[in-house]
């Protein structure tokens, strides 16, 4: 068996001083705060996340929840964005942008255009930090996050004076306790920002007057009531300290004679009064509730163990493998699909992509931890209206899902979300995955009219043509190069294999239910047409460019992601990934293409090449000493290569239906695991 306490405490992060890109954070999948070396949001400024729409520079010290959602006021509609694009039903509506979107920034055409893509954005909560405190003043830093108790204890000397910081969040409750030790505790400073539209910046410190924070007492300190135009949410801080206000929406805290003291923060959305609680939490609950929570975490579901290999690889593979399951679930496990940056930063202004949704959160099955991804799968119930209305106005029946979206599923004005579909399988796959963790009978009383109507989405999209069941146009692939000519895109190689696995996992579920099995979703499956080869390797698509070398190698993705099918010949895939492997743009690629590859390597027989791919040495696939994921200086984090990793390394162990039993690591390593599922 495996020692989970150790396998945990040989990866607990140590920090010693500032390290801009990555800071420490605690959370629930519901609430995150991310502090800096003094265990709060002292220093902001030195932990930059870069913007890509010129409104300056935010912070990777955040206080995010699922919850907090914010709209600058606006009278736009999205149907001002439609345009008809010719399909093989007809012509069709698609939420376009005429617009300019690169991977650097983007152009909105229209003041429409700009507001529907930035609101609904994520709130950031509050910032909570030593009051008056300089980075100069602070040394001898000796910070920890403990995996095992999930919290985060912080000792430095503050101006010569030793301080302990221990700061831990509440697993059930969206509760923040924080303890401060010293001969002399420093006063804390509350502040509350208003709503951003800017990428990456969570918060907007230049607009006091457009939003209030009014005090009330409660029991055991103070709460202030938020509200920004027709958002309102309550912090409710319990604390033995004196509370004064010190700005429109700056409040201090000091602790005249304390060398011990404690504040509790309580987020949550404004609720009548008569429904908030009488009492919050002490810290030592808080604390006490995070050790029962993450050491049940840690020694449930599923742990691999690489210590006994010999590869110098192994160390860091294994670290990367631990931190991912800290940070998926802080970030990746709440009730709604995560955003890119999870609850750290603002990435798409914290709106989520449901074709990520897969990265994200497909592990969790797969590693022990079902119920963490149905939290969110639950999300596609309220969707489902909104996405049964999109299909029907493009002559399809079941339900189309959107890509970059908020809460309200509403879809944002681009020249490649809305002509995505490799999503569109999505919610197959996932409730398979589920019903393989949980059961039959689980999965189908929840997820049987999710995975109907995805598949009559599915099954009335395709077309019959002369070489086969067809895809598009308009579509632009999961490669989202071809965005430029989505108009005559049509038949990438992973979106057709894909579209034919999912549709007979639907299908067997109809049988499950007990049901006919539906002919037309056979007639798609079985007459697909097979995805176009070209000097021996897959193209990308059907039609020309036929495969560009930069973004993501999607066509590799039809075998490894997608199982063993008839579409594809092992061979073929073989040439294909030493095609890319030799020549690809590795700088345009994303975290996510590497465990990708991997799986495809592993389902290949190949675990040499699935470790190298999965290790690669490049920008894209960097973990910081936090564990993230970085991209670039505007996506500081990025939680798909997380939870890819998790995903990969799972098949790479436990295999899949009728797989080999060593499937994917070498056979010099020593490799132990337990917990873990075998992918279909």
């Amino acid at each position: 068996m495996i020692d989970r306490r150790a396998l945990a405490d040989r990866h607990a992060v140590e920090v010693t001083g500032i390290d801009p890109r990555s800071p420490l954070s605690v959370g629930n999948g519901r609430l995150c705060f991310t502090a800096d070396i003094t265990g709060l949001q002292t220093f902001p400024g030195r932990y930059p996340v870069e913007d890509r729409t010129g409104t300056g520079p935010g912070t990777l010290l955040s206080t995010m929840s699922a919850w907090g959602w914010h709209s600058v006021p606006g009278s736009y509609d999205v149907a001002d964005s439609v345009r008809a694009y010719r399909t093989p039903r007809g012509p069709a509506p698609y939420v376009d942008m005429r617009g300019d979107l690169s991977g650097s920034g983007e152009s909105p055409a229209t003041a429409a255009e700009a507001w529907l893509r930035a609101n609904p954005h994520r709130l950031d909560l509050a910032r909570v930090g030593l009051d008056g405190v300089a980075p100069g003043e602070v040394s001898d830093v000796r910070q920890r996050l403990d995996l095992w108790s999930g919290t985060l204890t912080s000792r430095y000397l503050l101006r010569d004076i030793p301080v302990r910081v221990t700061t831990a969040c509440h697993p059930d409750l969206d509760v923040l306790a924080v303890r401060m030790e010293s001969a002399r505790v420093p006063p804390v400073r509350l502040a509350f920002p208003y709503g951003s539209q800017a990428w990456g910046n969570a918060a907007d410190w230049t607009r006091p007057q457009a939003h209030t924070s009014r005090v009330r007492p409660s029991p055991g300190g103070f709460t202030v009531e938020r509200v920004l135009d027709e958002t309102s949410y309550d912090v409710a801080v319990a604390t033995s300290g004196t509370m004064r206000r010190a700005g429109p929406h700056e409040f201090t805290v000091t602790f005249t004679g304390a060398t011990v003291a404690d504040l509790v923060i309580a987020f949550h959305p404004a609720v009548p009064s008569e429904e908030v609680p009488a009492s919050r939490p002490s810290f030592e609950e808080v604390a006490a509730a995070a050790r029962e929570h993450w050491a049940r975490f840690w020694s449930t579901g599923g742990a691999v163990d690489l210590s006994a290999s010999h590869d110098e690889r192994a160390p860091e593979l294994e670290r990367r493998i631990v931190l991912s399951q800290y940070l998926t679930a802080l970030h990746s496990a709440g009730p709604l699909p995560p955003a890119e940056t999870g609850l750290l930063a603002n990435s798409w202004r914290g709106r989520f992509h449901l074709e990520m949704h897969w990265w994200h959160a497909a592990h969790f099955p797969l590693w022990g931890r079902p119920e963490l991804l149905e939290r969110s799968l639950t999300w596609y119930g309220t969707a489902l209206p909104a996405a049964r209305r999109t299909a029907r106005a493009q002559g399809c029946a079941g339900a189309r899902w959107p890509k970059q979206v908020g809460p309200d599923a509403r879809e944002s004005p681009s020249p490649i979300g809305p002509f995505l579909i490799w999503q569109q399988p999505h919610p197959i796959y996932l409730a398979e995955l589920v019903r393989r963790a949980r059961g039959t009978r689980h999965a189908l009383e929840r997820y049987a009219p999710l995975v109907l109507e995805t598949a009559a989405f599915m099954a009335s999209f395709a077309a019959e043509g002369p070489a086969g069941y067809t895809l598009g146009p308009p579509l632009v692939p999961a490669q989202e190069s071809y965005a430029a000519v989505r108009a005559g895109a049509a038949d990438p190689t992973f979106e057709l294999v894909y579209w034919a696995w999912a549709l007979e996992v639907a299908q067997r579920w109809r049988r499950l239910l007990g049901l006919a099995p539906e002919p037309s979703w056979s007639r798609v499956a079985d007459g697909m047409r097979p995805p176009l080869v070209r000097d021996g390797v897959y193209a990308a698509m059907a039609v020309p460019p036929y495969t560009v070398t930069d973004d993501h190698p999607s066509m590799l993705y039809a075998l490894g992601f997608v199982p063993p099918t008839r579409l594809i010949d092992p061979t073929v895939m073989r040439a294909t990934l030493r095609h890319v492997l030799a020549g690809w743009q590795w700088d345009t690629t994303w975290g996510w293409d590497y465990p990708a590859m991997a799986m495809t390597a592993t389902r290949l027989g190949e675990p040499d090449t699935a470790i190298e791919t999965l290790l690669m040495p490049v920008v894209k696939n960097a973990y910081l000493p936090n564990g993230h994921n970085r991209q670039s200086s505007t996506l500081p984090a990025y939680l798909p290569g997380n939870g890819g990793l998790l995903a990969a390394v799972a098949l790479m162990a436990a295999g899949w239906d009728g797989g080999p039993p060593t499937p994917g690591f070498p056979a010099s390593w020593t490799v132990a695991w337990e917990g873990l599922r075998p992918m279909p």
